[in-house]
């Protein structure tokens, strides 16, 4: 009896020890062994080389901006119209300024901006003149009036003028040029059948605007030549109903104006 209960004390002492080295072992590999939960996921980027260059999405995120800030300025500070009323003083060169008198002329402008520097106007002006010719060694006069009428259409360009004075920088100065059509009517005593005749001219100029109430309108000041050359330019021969009179000095030379344009800006 006795030696049945030492038998069995030794074999449950044995149990106990071999629990006691397995749990050790396996809490170990537990430690060892991540758990699902524990584990970490990683994607690996692939590139393909048929994609590697895209011009629709390859773009720079500066010029991006730039353009952005230029098209906010622009709503913030530009105008998109201008509606102007102008009256100034037209002039001649050449001999048509010896047989054209000077006189005033008057217009209306409309002018649209495509951003803060360029702008296209449209313009039409009219004034009269009296006129004086003189043929035969001045043995034959014929005066009365000419009517000149223009259709412009000329490209505005404004200069920059954020980098200088502060009084300075308010103004819009600009140069100007274009195309226009240019009518003349004759009115004249003693000579039948010379009335009416046009021709396209080219223009060239330059301005200033001021603006006033708050920038809502503007007082600007342009000077304009215009190159003309109308169908009896540089000839020294007129019908005058019955024959044909050699005038003393053939008929030559160009327009300028100096407006003063009152405007209102939208």
């Amino acid at each position: 009896m006795k030696t049945t209960g030492i038998i069995l004390h030794s074999g449950l002492l044995a149990f106990l020890i071999g629990i006691s080295f397995a749990l050790p072992s396996t809490a170990q590999a537990q430690l060892l062994t991540p758990s699902s939960s524990d584990q970490k996921h990683y994607l690996i980027a692939q590139s393909e080389p048929d994609e590697a260059y895209d011009p629709f999405s390859d773009y720079s995120e500066f010029d991006e901006d730039s353009d952005e800030e230029a098209d906010v300025n622009f709503f913030r500070n530009g105008r998109f119209l201008t509606v102007g009323i102008a009256a100034g003083y037209r002039g001649f060169t050449g001999n048509f300024a010896d047989q054209y008198s000077a006189a005033p002329d008057f217009g209306l402008y409309l002018t649209y901006f495509f951003d803060l520097r360029l702008a296209m106007s449209l313009g039409f002006q009219t004034g009269d003149h009296n006129v004086k010719f003189t043929a035969n060694d001045k043995a034959v006069t014929y005066s009365g009036n000419v009517s000149i009428t223009s259709i412009n259409f000329d490209l505005k360009y404004y200069m920059n003028t954020q980098n200088v004075t502060r009084g300075l920088a308010d103004l819009n100065p600009y140069i100007l040029g274009g195309l226009g059509q240019f009518y003349r009517t004759y009115t004249l005593s003693g000579l039948d059948g010379y009335s009416r005749d046009s021709t396209m001219g080219f223009d060239i100029g330059a301005g200033l605007e001021i603006p006033l109430m708050r920038k809502k309108a503007f007082l600007g000041i342009q000077g304009t030549y215009h190159y003309v050359n109308f169908s009896d330019e540089n000839k020294t021969r007129v019908s005058n109903g019955g024959g044909t009179d050699v005038l003393d000095k053939p008929l030559s030379g160009d327009m300028y104006d100096v407006l003063f344009i009152l405007g209102m800006n939208f």
